[in-house]
């Protein structure tokens, strides 16, 4: 295969599905890494061209190894996208340690995907893409367990832009404010209806995230936060 691989996961619904739709049509071969069967197969009628999805936990360390592994064998990787999440918005009272461990598996997906991808790709051309939210970079008083993990994504993040400063290896620190997309749908009584059709269209963000880690100056952008005018 000659054409540059990007890999994404989460990108069935929302963002991560623009990302998905916007990298064919830029003729990249997208790899969709997520865990629900039904979207994954509408997903797959809509693409019969350029893409290939991978059904699992982004959280289980045995599939993403042998799911990287697999997709190296396909072509060069030259994108990953890290795009999905888990969370819930809780008084700080009231989280479980099931409510911390699904919120934390974000990030440990985020940091599977792309270790496993490193191996492959440690002396080549790559961009690492971890898509966390502004709440990386402030606190909210609901949002204790979702600001914990995007604050710890956002640690590694940096930490993976220290450890490969200088090389063809570029990680890129993407800060989205709030989007309308289904996100929000079961969490009506945190976020009203009406306020989410305010937020930030997920297509327009998706083009200005592509727009930003495809350009071909030779330079790279490390941050991109994204906020609503």
């Amino acid at each position: 295969m000659d054409k540059k691989i990007l890999i994404i996961t989460g990108g069935c619904s929302g963002l991560g599905f623009e990302i998905v739709t916007q990298a064919i049509k830029r003729d990249l071969y997208v790899c969709n890494i997520a865990r629900n069967k039904e979207k994954m197969a509408a997903v797959k009628q809509l693409f019969t061209k350029n893409y290939c999805g991978f059904i699992g936990d982004i959280s289980d360390a045995d599939f993403i190894r042998k799911t990287i592994a697999e997709i190296h064998q396909m072509g060069d990787i030259a994108y990953l996208i890290n795009c999905a999440e888990k969370t819930c918005f809780k008084a700080p009272t009231n989280y479980t340690g099931d409510d911390i461990d699904v919120s934390l598996s974000g990030l440990k997906g985020m940091i599977l995907c792309s270790t496993e991808t490193l191996k492959w790709k440690q002396e080549q051309h790559l961009k690492i893409v971890n898509i966390m939210s502004s709440a990386a970079l402030k606190g909210n008083p609901m949002e204790a367990v979702y600001c914990a993990t995007k604050w710890g994504e956002r640690g590694y993040t940096e930490s993976l832009k220290a450890a490969y400063k200088g090389t063809s290896v570029k990680v890129i620190g993407v800060y989205p404010g709030g989007m309308n997309t289904e996100f929000w749908n079961k969490k009506s009584d945190y976020v009203s209806e009406t306020k989410a059709k305010s937020f930030m269209s997920p297509k327009e963000v998706a083009t200005v995230i592509l727009d930003n880690i495809m350009n071909y100056s030779g330079l790279n952008v490390a941050d991109i936060v994204i906020e609503r005018n």
